[in-house]
């Protein structure tokens, strides 16, 4: 009995080793933003951060289903794009169109990740491949459908979830409205991953695909809704980032990388398994602080792009040394 008494703060001791790195990454980049840019401590500062980080983060947390899957969603960037333009080119400046547009475009995503979940579970095409073919072809659709320039215009009820703020809300001065949704799709997207049966067979797939098929798990069916997930949280982004940056034919250009290394910043394992939906969301914020920092270092745009390919290849290598040394 001693002994179990004396050795019971072991545990406690490996949990607090076990805290994800990224938590402390974030803290240290917000502080080191702060002591170069003291305004950023003020609410108005670090709550314009989070707004500008909502889609990402969004947009992150829904793409992580498909890497803990064991696959990637290259459309992701696009399905953003092609969002914020078929959305300002059916609006025609009527603020009711909203109520019928979000849903539309949310069946549009829902389409779209299904097409790349049958693609990639039936026809065995690469994910990288089936989805780099995807985003290519709805890339080539907003380009035709918008002629090359912005085109339309988003009417302020479908800007609301990008743009607005409450103002006068105490302690923290500003509440943007982005961050509720941050906030409320985080928590979605944390139950599915972390607290359902769902969230337990993705990551079994995602781990060892063979060994979950044997033991009845649905692979195909999970790899498809993985997909969906992905393709939804996407349009949800493409949506708070068209209202809060407007309309352009590249709007989404990017971020699917960018998604793909917020869930590396955050632990997730490239070729599946692993994966955390509150770290991948840390993962947003600490490569937005990144890019902030870089910034008011003065460094130029490509400097922010090898930065993250950096972070891509060491994230791979990791994964496949990892994948070797376990034997799978």
């Amino acid at each position: 009995m001693t002994d179990q008494t004396i050795a019971r703060p072991e545990p406690t001791r490996r949990n607090w080793l076990q805290i994800n790195p990224v938590y402390v990454l974030v803290v240290a980049l917000i502080i080191a933003i702060i002591i170069m840019n003291p305004a950023f401590g003020e609410p108005t500062g670090y709550m314009n951060f989070l707004k500008r980080v909502t889609a990402l983060a969004i947009l992150s947390a829904g793409a992580l289903y498909v890497i803990v899957s064991g696959g990637f969603d290259l459309s992701v960037g696009s399905i953003m794009t092609l969002t914020v333009i078929g959305s300002s080119m059916l609006a025609s400046n009527d603020p009711n169109s909203t109520y019928w547009i979000i849903p539309l475009m949310l069946g549009i995503g829902a389409v779209i990740g299904l097409v790349n979940g049958l693609v990639v579970s039936y026809l065995k095409v690469p994910s990288l491949i089936a989805t780099l073919g995807m985003m290519i072809t709805l890339n080539g659709v907003a380009f035709m459908w918008s002629g090359g320039a912005p085109r339309g215009y988003l009417p302020d009820t479908f800007r609301f979830f990008g743009r607005y703020n409450i103002a006068d809300v105490p302690v923290i001065a500003i509440l943007p409205i982005a961050v509720l949704c941050l906030v409320g799709f985080g928590l979605i997207l944390w139950w599915g991953m972390h607290r359902t049966n769902f969230g337990r067979m993705l990551h079994a797939v995602g781990d060892n695909p063979q060994a979950a098929r044997l033991a009845g798990v649905p692979v195909a069916r999970v790899r498809i809704s993985a997909f969906i997930v992905s393709a939804l949280t996407a349009v949800l982004a493409g949506v708070i980032l068209g209202g809060r940056a407007g309309v352009s034919v590249d709007i989404g250009s990017g971020f699917e990388l960018q998604a793909i290394t917020a869930a590396v910043i955050g632990g997730a394992q490239l070729l599946g398994g692993r994966g955390s939906v509150p770290a991948t969301i840390a993962g947003a914020l600490a490569l937005e602080a990144i890019f902030t920092l870089l910034n008011l270092l003065g460094l130029a745009q490509p400097v922010r792009l090898v930065v993250q390919g950096l972070i891509l290849i060491g994230a791979v290598a990791l994964a496949t040394y990892q994948r070797k040394r376990s034997g799978r």
